[in-house]
């Protein structure tokens, strides 16, 4: 009998097995066209810019010729071409991420906490904040530009306030490629601080009044850290595209004092055809985008976002 018990105890042992292969390969076979389509369209167009970024030009050749090499000091020249562009392209993304969490803070309070009984207000609120995704990003642009025209409603009242100089205007300024990147990018702001924001139990805010913590208090003891993982993601999806942007600086500003580094690659790429050039200020893009977002994670202490 113990012989027996013994055969079918290794006789279930090894029919569990194949069933154990079975989920790894299951495992491998949902996630393997994942893994393909990064492998094609993120791992394999990065190395050929990687690549790119080192090619040096075909002595005696026509523009746009060049040939593989290692050539490193392309990103030494590209850095001390385009160091003033790069600087600005960083400071307008800072400007704009810290003005649309300023404005769009509020605004998904008031959609995720003031309206939360009234869900019909609730909705159509969260409709008038992604309805701008309704239209195209270089329309919505260009919509801006009209607005902030010289001869346009908002600098004529600005100068009828004498808040703006006879001779001031709002397009091709830094004002104005801030100002595009900020209502370009708010709505990712708005989404994630709402998703954490909608989650906010309202009791724990009667608790801080039952507490006799003020309302600046409450704000920032109890609502501010609760929204903090929506705050983080919404600084990350703003920050991140506004740096590498070149539609708003090249609607809205001009070619020199308002210059972003991403319109300087494309420039690089399409017109001036120096693709060692661009492709090495594209990687330097990424190094300090990714150097800057990993820094900024692990000093607000949520590491789990990455």
């Amino acid at each position: 009998m113990s012989l027996l018990a013994g055969l079918g105890g290794g006789g279930g042992a090894s029919s569990r097995v194949p069933t154990a292969r079975a989920r790894h390969g299951a495992h491998w076979r949902l996630i393997g066209p994942g893994l393909i389509f990064l492998l094609l369209f993120f791992v394999a167009p990065v190395g050929a810019l990687l690549v790119t970024s080192l090619y040096v030009p075909i002595p005696g050749g026509e523009l746009g010729q060049y040939t593989p090499a290692f050539h490193w000091q392309n990103y030494v020249d590209s850095i001390s071409a385009f160091y003033p562009q790069i600087l600005r392209s960083f400071s307008f993304a800072a400007i704009a991420t810290v003005s649309a969490l300023v404005i769009g803070f509020p605004m998904a309070y008031a959609i995720a906490v003031r309206a939360r009984e009234r869900k019909m207000l609730q909705a159509l609120l969260l409709v008038l904040v992604i309805a701008p995704f309704f239209t195209s990003f270089i329309l919505r642009t260009i919509a801006w530009k009209q607005i902030l025209a010289d001869e346009g409603v908002v600098v004529s009242v600005l100068k009828w306030a004498y808040i703006l100089p006879e001779d001031g205007r709002l397009t091709a300024t830094a004002f104005a490629v801030v100002a595009g990147l900020t209502y370009n990018f708010l709505p990712f702001m708005v989404l994630p601080i709402y998703a954490s924001l909608e989650r906010l139990d309202p009791r724990m805010l009667e608790a801080g009044a039952d507490l006799y913590a003020s309302p600046f208090t409450t704000f920032r003891k109890v609502t501010f850290p609760l929204a903090m993982p929506g705050v983080i993601a919404g600084t990350l999806l703003v920050f991140i595209p506004a740096s590498g942007d070149y539609v708003n600086s090249s609607l809205l500003g001009n070619s020199t004092d308002t210059a972003m580094i991403g319109q300087v690659i494309d420039g690089r790429f399409t017109r001036l055809l120096d693709y060692p050039t661009a492709a090495s200020l594209s990687a330097i893009l990424m190094v300090i985008i990714l150097v800057l977002v990993i820094s900024y994670v692990r000093r607000t202490g949520t590491e789990e976002l990455l």
